[in-house]
């Protein structure tokens, strides 16, 4: 275990599990560190200076796990704080938005990407400036409803699919009175891809769908072997797992309810987690 490499995986509260399940197989010999700031979210109601305050402080909290790569899987805190975050700590940090945006601009034809987001994410607009450095235009579509339907575990229900389907039509007539032909749909919360199933179903055939945690993950698996981080046994065993790793190599941490981390952190992780350490870094 001293040996393993240590990464560190940040996020509000749960979505960030979806992008440390698609971490596992990508470094399958790390050791990970995951913070969900469960007691002060949601981070999207609150001002910029306050997200870069808590944001920094989980950063530190991971840092001082002895990490020495950190991944930032909360779109909001990657929108608002990513500058704050890279001067507060000295490991290398890699947000969602800056993954998504560059791997929308490597498949997408027609440039112009459709962005599904919290309503936080939205007016930051961190998606289209990101995306714009790629030479791509963003339609970004807050859908906050979703959120709250996926915690609940309705991401087969009647009623998720209705709102989903409401929100894409919205979205796809804004995105025609702009003049604009979305081809690639970028799922700006780390939330969203457990609606994949659902949106696959939903949306026209032609229209791809890119996953922000699994970008994401491919992005540090990239970072990491540019860097000369990854030891050589872990890129060769890469694709040879035939099954996502166990998270026995996690190391969990909430900063509220253990029982509810758990219970719906498993959902978003794809397996149970046994142990979560309740922490405290502050009000």
């Amino acid at each position: 275990m001293s040996a393993a490499l240590r990464i560190g995986v940040f996020d509000s509260g749960f979505g960030g599990l979806t992008v440390l399940r698609e971490l596992l197989p990508q470094v399958p010999q790390a050791e990970f560190f995951y913070v969900g700031d469960t007691a002060r979210l949601p981070y999207g109601s609150k001002s910029r200076a306050t997200i870069a305050r808590y944001a920094v402080e989980s950063a530190q909290f991971l840092v001082a796990q002895g990490i020495e790569y950190l991944v930032i899987a909360c779109n909001t805190a990657s929108a608002l704080a990513i500058e704050e975050i890279r001067a507060a700590v000295r490991v290398p940090v890699l947000g969602v938005i800056e993954t998504g945006a560059a791997s929308a601009a490597a498949i997408s034809r027609s440039r112009d990407v459709l962005v599904l987001a919290t309503d936080a994410t939205v007016q930051s607009h961190a998606y289209a400036q990101a995306c714009a450095q790629h030479g791509l235009r963003a339609l970004e579509k807050a859908c906050p409803l979703l959120v709250p339907l996926i915690e609940e575990g309705w991401t087969e229900h009647p009623v998720t699919a209705e709102v989903l389907r409401i929100y894409l039509h919205e979205a796809l007539e804004q995105a025609q009175a702009a003049q604009m032909q979305p081809d690639t749909v970028l799922l700006g919360c780390t939330h969203y891809p457990l609606l994949r199933p659902l949106l696959e179903r939903t949306l026209p055939v032609s229209m791809r769908i890119l996953d922000s945690a699994a970008t994401t993950a491919e992005s540090v698996h990239r970072d990491l072997q540019a860097r000369s981080m990854l030891p050589a046994q872990v890129i060769t065993r890469l694709h040879a797992a035939a099954e996502a790793p166990s998270a026995s190599r996690c190391h969990f941490y909430a900063t509220d309810s253990i029982e509810k981390f758990q219970r719906l952190g498993s959902r978003f992780l794809g397996q149970a987690m046994h142990s979560v350490t309740l922490m405290d870094i502050g009000g």
